[in-house]
C-alpha cells in the first residue's frame, strides 16, 4: 500500500508488530507538489472509491464480492492504517464510527459520503487535540524513579475519553524516551550519573514530542487537503482489501516520486522510500551504480548508521526521507560511508560505498561475476534487483544480456559450475525473468499465465541455444519473490539447476498500471495518457511450466538451509486478502532433462551443515516460532527499562557471537582478470571491491552452494 499518510502508524514504540513487509512496488509519501488537490470535501474521495470497485470488477483476475465481509475487513484495516497503535479514536469515537462496519460496501456502491464525513471530522479534532496537549507534555520533567506501567490494557485498547489519550501519549512518549536514555547509558556508561541522565532525559523528551508533533501537523496540514488525504488512505485500503498487490495513488504521488526521487538518484545509487510505518528504507538499486556493485545492498535494507570516512557512525535509524536525503547527499567524508543496514530479514551487514558519477557507469559492468577457487573453479554471479519493475523500464537494458556477459568471460577462466544469487532479489518484470531464465535453457515454455477468462498464454524462452550449459546452482531466500520466483521455477522445473536456500515468498500474480477510468479499454489505452488518479491492479496469474504456482507456498529449494540466526521472514501466505491457489495443466511442450543429483546435493549440505557452529546455531534459532507475542505490561522507571535494555542488549550480543561465520578454507574468492586493470587505476573501487570479497569469502550460505557444486553436480551433463 502507498503510505499516503506521514506515518501516525508506529508514532511511537508500543505495540510493535512485526514488519509485514509488501513486495508490491511502493511508492513514498511527500509533503510538496501537491498543489492541485485542494478541495476540502469528501465528495471527490467518494466518488474515486466508488471507481475503485469497478475498476476491480472490471480487470482484476479475481475481484471479490463487495459484501457485508469485505466491509468488515476493509473497515478494520482502515482503522489500522490510520491508527494502528489506538492512541487518537476515543471508544465513544469507534462506537461511532462502527455503525457503518458492515455497510461501508453499500456506501461505495451508491457514493454515499456519510461516513468519510463522520471519519474526517472525528480525526481531524482528535489530532488538533492532541497537538494541543504536545507542548505542555514538553514542559512536563518525566520522573526517572515512579510505579507507573504503561499497561497491557492501555496498550491495546482505545482510549476511554480524551484524558485517557493525554495520559496513553504521556506513557508512550516516556517509554519512548526513557528506551532511548538506556541505549546511550550502555554505548556511554560514564553518562549514567544524576546530571547526565536529567540532560538525557530533556534531550530525548524534546526530540521525541518535536518528532510526534511533526507526524501530527504534516497530516492536519497535508497539502492534498485533510479530507483528501483520508480518501485517498481509504481508497489504498480498499484496493489492498482485494489482494495485497493491488493499489490506488493519486497522480500527485506517482509523479512526486518519478521527478524527485526515482528519476534523480543519489551518488551512491539507490533511491529511498517510506513504507506503511514511516520506515525509510532503500527504494530502487541503480544498475551499475556502487550501491548496485556493492553486493551487499538490496531494496527493502533499513539504513542503521553511516560512518563517514574518519569519522564517528551516525545513527539515522529514526530520520525521515527528508533527513536522509540530505545525509547522503552531503559533501562530507570525501565521498566514502560505511552503511550499516538491516536486511528484511532482521539481520545486520556493514557495506562500505564510495561516491560515483553514475552518469558515467559502464553499462557492461552493471553485473559482477567473480570466481571461487579451491578444488574447482565455481563462478559466482549475484543479482540484488532486476532493472526494471512492472511499470517502466526507464530506457534500460534488462539484465539477462549482462548476466551473459559476465558468464561468456568466466567462462574463459574455465569455471567448472555457477552460482545464480538471487537472495533478497524482490522481482521485477516477467520479460526479464523469462530473458534470464532462457540463458540457461534451450528455445521452449518459461512460464504460464491466465487472466479473468482462464485462458492459458504461455511466455517462451524464443532464442535458440544456452549461455550456460553446465552444472548450475540458484540461491534464494524468503525475499526472492515475483520475477526471481519465475527464474526459480522455471530452472527447478527443467531440472537445470538445484535451487538452494529457503523457501522462497510466494508471489505468482502480475499487475498493471492503469488510469482510473471505467470507460478504459485495453487495446487502445495509451501508457503516456494522464489521469486524475491510477491503480495498480492484479490482472494475471502466474503458473510454473509444470502447471503449478509458486503463489502463497513460493518455490521450496531442493537444498534446504536454515534462515539466517534471528531472521524474520514475512512470506505472501502471511498477507490477510493473498490470491489462494490454484492449478492447471502442464505445458504440453515442456519436457525436462534428465533428474539432478539432489539426494548427493543433500548428502553435501549436511556434511557442511553438521560441522558448521554457524548453520548448528541457526537451526537451533530457527526452530518452531511462538505465537502472537503477548502485551505485557511495562514499567515507566529508567531503572526498569535500563536492566531490560541491558539484557536485550546482552542476548544480542550473544548470538551475534555466536552466528559469526567460521573461517572459510575451501576456496578463495577472486575478481575475474579483465577487473584487475581497473582496481589498478581506482583505489576507491579497489577498497569496495575488497569489502565484497571479504563478504562472499565469509558467507556460510554460498560456502554449501560452492560444496555442493564441486561434491555433487561437477560431473552432472545437462
Amino acid at each position: 500500500m502507498i503510505s499516503t499518510s506521514p506515518g501516525l502508524n508506529h508514532l511511537l514504540p508500543g505495540n510493535v508488530k512485526p514488519l509485514m513487509r509488501k513486495l508490491s512496488f511502493l511508492f513514498v509519501a511527500v509533503t510538496f507538489g501537491m498543489g492541485q488537490l485542494k478541495a476540502q470535501s469528501v465528495d471527490k474521495p467518494v466518488q474515486e472509491a466508488f471507481l475503485v470497485s469497478k475498476m476491480v470488477e472490471k480487470f482484476h483476475v479475481q475481484p471479490r464480492p463487495l459484501d457485508a465481509a469485505f466491509s468488515d475487513q476493509l473497515y478494520t484495516g482502515l482503522l489500522d492504517e490510520l491508527d494502528d497503535q489506538k492512541i487518537f479514536f476515543t471508544q465513544d469515537d469507534i462506537k461511532k464510527l462502527s455503525v457503518y462496519r458492515s455497510t461501508l460496501n453499500e456506501m461505495i456502491s451508491s457514493r454515499n459520503p456519510a461516513f468519510l464525513q463522520l471519519l474526517t471530522g472525528i480525526l481531524r479534532q482528535r489530532l488538533k487535540q492532541a497537538d494541543s496537549v504536545m507542548e505542555q507534555i514538553n514542559r512536563t520533567v518525566f520522573p526517572l524513579t515512579s510505579k507507573e506501567a504503561l499497561t497491557a490494557v492501555e496498550d491495546s485498547t482505545w482510549p476511554a475519553d480524551k484524558a485517557a489519550m493525554k495520559t496513553k501519549l504521556i506513557h508512550l512518549i516516556r517509554l519512548s524516551v526513557l528506551n532511548g536514555m538506556a541505549s546511550r547509558v550502555i554505548a556511554q556508561p560514564t553518562k549514567n550519573n544524576p546530571r547526565s541522565l536529567d540532560s538525557l532525559e530533556t534531550a530525548g523528551r524534546q526530540k521525541v514530542v518535536a518528532k510526534v508533533r511533526r507526524s501530527i501537523q504534516r497530516m492536519l496540514q497535508s497539502p492534498m487537503g485533510f479530507e483528501n488525504m483520508i480518501g485517498a488512505i481509504f481508497c489504498q485500503t480498499l484496493a489492498s482489501t482485494y489482494d495485497p498487490h493491488t493499489d490506488y495513488f493519486p497522480k500527485d504521488l506517482k509523479d512526486a516520486f518519478e521527478t524527485q526521487l526515482g528519476n534523480k538518484p543519489i551518488a551512491f545509487g539507490l533511491t529511498l522510500k517510506e513504507d506503511d510505518d514511516g520506515v525509510v528504507r532503500i527504494g530502487k538499486l541503480i544498475p551499475g551504480s556502487p550501491a548496485f556493485k556493492s553486493g551487499g545492498l538490496n531494496e527493502g535494507d533499513q539504513i542503521i548508521t553511516i560512518q563517514w570516512d574518519g569519522g564517528e557512525p551516525i545513527d539515522v535509524a529514526g530520520a525521515g526521507l527528508e533527513e536522509m536525503n540530505n545525509i547522503l547527499s552531503s559533501p562530507i567524508g570525501g565521498g566514502k560511508a560505511i552503511f550499516t543496514v538491516k536486511k528484511t530479514d532482521g539481520t545486520t551487514r556493514q557495506v562500505i560505498l564510495f561516491k560515483a558519477r553514475l552518469e558515467n557507469s559502464n553499462d557492461e559492468e552493471k553485473v559482477q561475476g567473480f570466481v571461487l577457487k579451491g578444488a574447482r573453479n565455481i563462478g559466482y554471479i549475484s543479482l540484488p534487483a532486476f532493472y526494471s519493475d512492472w511499470e517502466d523500464t526507464k530506457g534500460i537494458n534488462g539484465c539477462a544480456n549482462d548476466v551473459a556477459r559476465e558468464i561468456i568471460r568466466m567462462k574463459k577462466e574455465n569455471i567448472h559450475g555457477l552460482i545464480l544469487d538471487l537472495r533478497y532479489n524482490g522481482g521485477g518484470s516477467v520479460t526479464e525473468a523469462v530473458e534470464l531464465a532462457g540463458l540457461f535453457i534451450d528455445y521452449g515454455p518459461v512460464e504460464q499465465i491466465t487472466g479473468r477468462d482462464n485462458q492459458v498464454v504461455t511466455l517462451k524462452d524464443v532464442n535458440r541455444g544456452t549461455i550456460y550449459d553446465g552444472p548450475l546452482v540458484l540461491m534464494v531466500n524468503g525475499y526472492s519473490a515475483s520475477a526471481s520466483e519465475i527464474v526459480a521455477g522455471t530452472l527447478q522445473d527443467y531440472n537445470r539447476a538445484l535451487i538452494v536456500g529457503s523457501t522462497t515468498y510466494g508471489k505468482a500474480t502480475a499487475q498493471v498500471v492503469l488510469p482510473v477510468d471505467t470507460a478504459l479499454n485495453l487495446e487502445n489505452y495509451d501508457s503516456h495518457d494522464s489521469a486524475y488518479s491510477y491503480i495498480k491492479v492484479t490482472m494475471s496469474r502466474l503458473f510454473r511450466v509444470n502447471g503449478k504456482t509458486a503463489q502463497v507456498n513460493g518455490v521450496k529449494p531442493d537444498v534446504n538451509l536454515p534462515d539466517p540466526p534471528n531472521a524474520v521472514f514475512s512470506r505472501e501466505s502471511d498477507e490477510k486478502n493473498a490470491l489462494q491457489v490454484t492449478a492447471i495443466a502442464p505445458n504440453k511442450y515442456y519436457h525436462p532433462l534428465a533428474p539432478l543429483p539432489v539426494e548427493a546435493a543433500n548428502t553435501a549440505a549436511q556434511k557442511e551443515l553438521g560441522s558448521s557452529a554457524y548453520f548448528k546455531y541457526a537451526s537451533a534459532q530457527n526452530g518452531p516460532k511462538e505465537g502472537k507475542t503477548r502485551i505485557t505490561d511495562r514499567q515507566l522507571s529508567f531503572d526498569a527499562v535500563l536492566q531490560a535494555k541491558r539484557q536485550e542488549t546482552m542476548t544480542d550480543s550473544a548470538r551475534t557471537a555466536a552466528a559469526k561465520p567460521g573461517a572459510n578454507t575451501v576456496y578463495t574468492v577472486t575478481n575475474l582478470a579483465y577487473r584487475q586493470l581497473e582496481f589498478e587505476a581506482d583505489h576507491e573501487l579497489k577498497d569496495i571491491n575488497k569489502e565484497y570479497l571479504n563478504t562472499l569469502q565469509k558467507d556460510p550460505y554460498l560456502k554449501v552452494s560452492y560444496e555442493i557444486l564441486a561434491g555433487a553436480m561437477i560431473k552432472q551433463t545437462p
